[in-house]
């Protein structure tokens, strides 16, 4: 049931839709009107919007876990770092409120929540730490800590709005999208708690969003610049805080879409490689180039190492970057705080792990474009990254350094690109190339798919050869036995001719001999002749066996047995000639003699391995090269230690 009052201020009608709205905003004068058991009260006026192109509209309706809801309202609030973000109200039809919070093309759906009891005070809450806010909830990341300050508002609104107030807040982020915010503008602190959702799972049409993003370009603002009045244009003229002039290079405020002078920078040498304004394709979506900072960390060496990065704007999807150092390329997205969890030298992201490449405070040492906080020349960050090639994990840390230890902790996802990639996304050509022993951080080894072919021909080769060596154990041609004679010795052989046999071509010829030696050696010179042409094998083999007992333990040396392979030979009748030396000791034994053929011998096997790892092998040495020129640089390489 609506309830209509007249504004205090102005006398105009101002109608409360919903039962459970406390506060309204007049229409006409802009006054925040409150209604209670004392009747109507003027809270003060708030200031006119500012157009921060939104996708919502009061009035618009959706739908979220089946239960529908309209937006009633809505609340714009100052970031203490510069920034100004939407929040809005949706009065749901079982009877709760929900808040909807709007800020760089991401929306945040949370209710009120009932708060764990033993929930720190403001100043004790570490940034980045862990904390249970309800006993419903994991413990979440500390992703923000900071001061909001109440600048405008809209239509109905489910709490006491007071305009300009402040309070202090602290966003949270977990590790399965889940989104909590404390509120200390009382105490205990009130908990708000949900995920982050999109307009479809909200369930808002197409054709109820107040304006639409797709297809069409970001929509500039032409302005001149206070300082030396040359044209600027805006090209996120909602999100930006900072610009620089292109034409004097002053750093300028933006503030409501007015700016204002801060100070002239020093005229830089260094220009961006993709010009500001240009748009390329990263992914299905269009980021539109708008602002170029120039970063570096200190070296052990002294010196300070730079890189560069070009921040990209889409309307829908909020801002990425593009990062340029030592000529090799990432992309990089926004990652929830929550999402990560990091450690002392690895970091985890989406069932991935990460290793601590670096650690250092990065600093801005120069700027071009428009920025959506209030960056500034010398600001400084404790900047981390992690490295798991082709991707980097990196976490900055903004500290306020007020005493109660505001800032924020912002996670990124890096992708890494080539500059031919670069160039085809963004139509720019002739981008330098990165030297070649210079290897980035995440850039992948090239050459890393040669592993997968290696395991795969390694497996069928010996797959093959297991084959081989199960059904390959050879064809006997030829087996007899011949006695040794007793006069047998080192310079009187005895001397065997075989009964001839065939032999197939291209198939090898295996001499497998055993005889019974105790104690005593055989030498054996052998021959095989070929019937037709008397060509001549010759081979030879030892026999030799001898055992005892020495200090009451058993020992015993040599073989009884001996296997010589010979090449295939020709097609035809072959016989064996045999010389037998040796000495016989007190039994003369029997030698024993087959010829096989076709038998596969694990040498060859072994030679194939080798010659299908000979290429892998050259590419692992060159890929131990490959890495240690990437963590050449870094304290925490596996290489070495400093």
């Amino acid at each position: 049931m609506s309830v209509k009052v007249s504004c205090p201020a102005c006398g105009g009608p101002i109608t409360f839709t919903v039962g459970s709205a406390i506060v309204a905003v007049c229409p006409y004068c802009r006054s925040v009107v409150a209604r209670g058991d004392r009747g109507i009260e003027n809270l003060g006026k708030v200031a006119d919007l500012v157009d921060t192109d939104s996708l919502l509209a009061a009035g618009v309706k959706g739908r979220f876990q089946h239960v529908p809801f309209e937006l009633t309202g809505r609340t714009q609030l100052g970031h203490q770092a510069g920034g100004t973000w939407d929040e809005w109200y949706a009065a749901f039809a079982d009877g709760r409120w929900g808040w909807l919070a709007e800020a760089q093309g991401r929306f945040y759906l949370s209710f009120q929540q009932p708060a764990a009891q033993d929930l720190p005070a403001f100043p004790q809450i570490r940034l980045g730490g862990a904390l249970r806010v309800s006993p419903k909830l994991p413990p979440l990341t500390v992703a923000e800590k900071g001061e909001a300050r109440a600048i405008s508002a809209e239509g109905q609104i489910p709490f006491r709005l007071v305009p300009g107030a402040t309070y202090a807040y602290a966003d949270l982020s977990g590790p399965h999208g889940e989104f909590a915010t404390l509120d200390y503008s009382e105490t205990p602190p009130l908990l708000f708690a949900g995920r982050e959702v999109t307009l479809d799972e909200l369930g808002i049409p197409e054709r109820a969003r107040s304006r639409e993003p797709e297809g069409r370009a970001v929509a500039g603002v032409q302005l001149a610049c206070p300082n030396c009045g040359g044209p600027l244009e805006l090209r996120a003229p909602d999100k930006a805080e900072r610009v620089t002039c292109p034409n004097c290079g002053s750093l300028l405020d933006v503030n409501e879409g007015r700016l204002r002078f801060l100070k002239a920078l020093e005229p830089g040498k260094v220009r961006p490689v993709i010009p500001l304004g240009t748009t390329g394709k990263l992914g299905d979506q269009p980021h539109t180039v708008i602002g170029f900072l120039k970063r570096s960390v200190p070296g052990d060496d002294g010196r300070r190492y730079s890189w560069e990065e070009y921040l990209l704007y889409h309307q829908r999807l909020g801002f990425r970057w593009l990062v340029r150092s030592d000529d090799h390329w990432n992309f990089v997205t926004p990652l929830p705080a929550g999402r990560v969890h990091a450690y002392t030298r690895w970091a985890a992201w989406n069932d991935k792990d990460f290793k601590l490449f670096q650690k250092a405070t990065a600093r801005v040492d120069h700027v071009l474009g428009e920025f959506y906080w209030k960056v500034a020349m010398g600001e400084e960050v404790e900047a981390l990254d992690y490295i798991r090639p082709p991707e980097m994990l990196s976490c900055e840390v903004f500290r306020g350094g007020d005493p109660s230890g505001t800032g924020e902790v912002n996670w990124s996802h890096g992708t890494y690109l080539t500059p031919a990639e670069v160039e085809q996304a963004f139509g720019v050509k002739d981008l330098p190339r990165p030297v070649f022993n210079n290897i980035a951080p995440d850039q992948p080894f090239p050459y890393k798919r040669i592993y997968a072919y290696w395991g795969i021909l390694l497996a069928a080769a010996c797959l093959l050869g297991f084959l081989f060596f199960v059904t390959g154990r050879g064809e006997t041609v030829f087996r007899n036995a011949y006695p040794i004679p007793r006069d047998t010795g080192p310079n009187h052989p005895a001397v065997f001719f075989s009964d001839p046999f065939a032999l197939h071509g291209r198939r090898n010829v295996m001499v497998a001999l055993n005889a019974g030696v105790n104690n005593s050696y055989l030498d054996i010179e052998g021959d095989l002749i070929e019937e037709g042409t008397d060509t001549t094998q010759p081979f030879s083999a030892p026999l030799s066996y001898h055992q005892g007992v020495e200090d009451g333990e058993s020992w015993s040396e040599g073989s009884r047995d001996a296997a010589v392979y010979l090449p295939p030979m020709p097609p035809g009748n072959y016989r064996l000639r045999l010389e037998v030396y040796g000495e016989l000791g007190q039994t003369p034994p029997e030698l024993h003699v087959q010829v096989l053929q076709g038998v596969h011998r694990l040498r060859n096997f072994l030679f194939t391995l080798l010659a299908l790892s000979v290429i892998p092998l050259g590419v692992l040495v060159y890929h131990v090269y490959f890495e240690s020129r990437r963590w050449k640089d870094s304290e925490y390489s596996p290489f070495h230690s400093k």
